[in-house]
């Protein structure tokens, strides 16, 4: 399981291979009725919309920090183990990448109760389509999956901002 968490940190390629796959999956089980073809076209361009959104972000991020993507993802992994390097320059990237990812969530988090209002209005229109035209079972779990979503959102977001709150801390020069 630990080669697979670092393959899938590391490689984009692995990446899109997994959002493929799980796409494939999400439009098998969605459209039924429609030819495999079809499934295949639908996860092809959501891969494909999803890997350039991760490649622009992760440029972006490898720009400011002054790294490799490599690079890149032994600086997150440091901050996710809580490892403080040593070597001045690489104290140096890790403090830019830490300012960088802090302000980033900073931004995003403003919009955040707009984003779970939008969410919790699509659940409940969700729930009120699907509700009238006959089944309960559908709308229930996907209200039930939105709800799920939201809270690992919260949590995923509370558990990144306090690693990179303890690693600008002890970044800082004593």
């Amino acid at each position: 399981m630990l080669s697979l968490k670092r393959l899938l940190d590391r490689s984009v390629t692995a990446q899109a291979i997994l959002v493929f796959l799980l796409g494939l999956g999400i439009a098998a089980l969605i459209r039924r009725d429609e030819h495999p073809a079809v499934w295949v076209l639908h996860s092809a361009l959501y891969t494909g919309i999803a890997v350039a959104f991760l490649a622009v972000q992760r440029h972006r991020a490898a720009r400011a920090v002054g790294t490799d993507a490599g690079g890149l993802a032994e600086l997150n992994r440091k901050i996710r183990h809580h490892e403080v390097p040593q070597d001045p320059d690489e104290q140096a990237a890790v403090r830019r990448l830490v300012a960088e990812q802090l302000g980033q969530m900073e931004r995003a988090g403003k919009w955040l109760p707009y984003w779970f209002g939008a969410m919790g209005l699509i659940a409940v229109g969700m729930f009120v389509l699907v509700a009238v035209s006959g089944s309960l079972v559908f709308p229930l779990l996907f209200a039930l999956g939105m709800v799920a979503l939201c809270f690992w959102v919260v949590w995923r977001r509370r558990r990144s901002l306090d690693r990179l709150r303890w690693m600008r801390q002890a970044l800082r020069p004593q």
